[in-house]
């Protein structure tokens, strides 16, 4: 079996699922009561803060747990919008956001903000002209993720924040969760504001995530309850999964480099493969990020070759694993300029640190015999 899906979610790392077990067995104290076992779970949970600050060299005070990226999405955009309703009620975003993104911008929207959906191009990213001219006084917040998900194309993210510097009041947010270990994300010295993070993407457990809000930034809690979190997420800490995710954070971030240059080898060596399939058109383009190929072949819908792949024992995706069973699905890849059809073809490959080259040749040899059978579909 090879699993090719990882950015729809990961197998959670051995050594880390033993850690979320002996936290469970161990320290299942409530860390808000006052007893023992309540202080050495709040101990712990404190620790893992402090790790995964420094893992990223921002300040634990601007670090809060989540359940993951959905969550912390809902978070970033309702909770500013909540927090900065006196002072303004227009927000931009683009067209290719992740559906937690889009679908909290359509439910503001029912409550009276308005927002602004900037068009990509080609490539994927936003123009930064059009979204200059989109800037307003009554603008409270900007969304845009870092790495799509579906075609791994990057936003201008530090040109954005350049010409955020002339609108200090605005909140800068970005959608991170496909970014992390991926592509250097210097939040300390950034104008990013707030950056959303789920830990499923990179090896720990699922229902798993934290937000870094800016010091000086508020949220507004969607959540009301004992405190936890300083106010801004209110509910009893999850602390195996918290304690469990920053071991995960330390894993990835301590041999980025050496599993960068992999999948950059990786991307490559897919990339001149498809180059010789007349028939297949890759989507992701050619500055992206390195984990990520979104393709298809020509007049062959996703989901026939995602099957076709899975009775070899392979594992892929059409589009992003929280809209790919929708009907109604929003393709990254229309919204790049392609046709409706083409973007009905599109799949996506998506690797980890555990997947190699070994199985990226394995993938070659089965898809040669697949794209001889579908290639002459007319």
């Amino acid at each position: 079996m090879i699993y090719f899906d990882n950015s729809a979610t990961t197998k959670i790392d051995a050594s880390v699922l033993e850690t979320y077990h002996s936290v469970s067995d161990h320290y299942y104290g409530n860390p808000s009561s006052l007893h023992q076992m309540g202080e050495q779970s709040r101990q712990l949970l404190t620790q893992s803060r402090n790790q995964i600050a420094e893992l990223l060299k921002v300040s634990k005070e601007e670090i809060y747990f989540t359940s993951g990226g959905t969550e912390g999405d809902n978070l970033a955009i309702k909770g500013t919008a909540l927090a900065k309703k006196e002072y303004g009620r227009h927000i931009i975003t683009s067209t290719i956001e992740h559906p937690a993104v889009i679908e909290s911008m359509e439910q503001l929207e029912t409550l009276g903000w308005e927002v602004t959906y900037l068009s990509v191009d080609e490539k994927g990213q936003i123009d930064l002209d059009e979204f200059e001219r989109s800037l307003r006084k009554d603008t409270v917040l900007v969304s845009l993720m870092a790495v799509n998900n579906e075609t791994g194309s990057l936003q201008p993210l530090k040109e954005v924040g350049e010409l955020l510097e002339h609108y200090p009041s605005v909140h800068f947010h970005v959608d991170a969760v496909q970014a992390l270990g991926k592509i250097d994300l210097d939040l300390n010295h950034s104008r990013i504001d707030i950056a959303v993070f789920s830990g499923h993407k990179f090896h720990a457990p699922k229902g798993t995530g934290f937000v870094y809000v800016k010091s000086g930034r508020k949220l507004a809690p969607l959540l009301s309850g004992g405190g936890q979190e300083t106010g801004v997420r209110n509910g009893t800490e999850n602390v195996p999964g918290n304690v469990a995710l920053a071991k995960a954070l330390r894993l990835l971030m301590g041999n980025k480099k050496e599993v960068n240059q992999r999948f950059i080898d990786m991307k490559r060596s897919l990339l001149n493969y498809f180059s010789r399939l007349d028939k297949v058109t890759v989507f992701t383009p050619e500055e992206s990020a390195p984990h990520i190929i979104c393709f298809g072949i020509k007049n062959i819908k996703g989901e026939v070759l995602v099957h076709a792949l899975e009775k070899q024992g392979i594992y892929i995706s059409t589009t992003s694993a929280c809209s790919s069973r929708k009907k109604d699905k929003t393709y990254s890849v229309k919204e790049m300029g392609y046709s409706i059809k083409e973007a009905e073809s599109a799949v996506r490959i998506s690797w980890s640190h555990i997947n190699t080259q070994k199985e990226i040749d394995t993938f070659k040899n089965v898809f040669d015999a697949i794209y001889l059978q579908l290639k002459s579909i007319e």
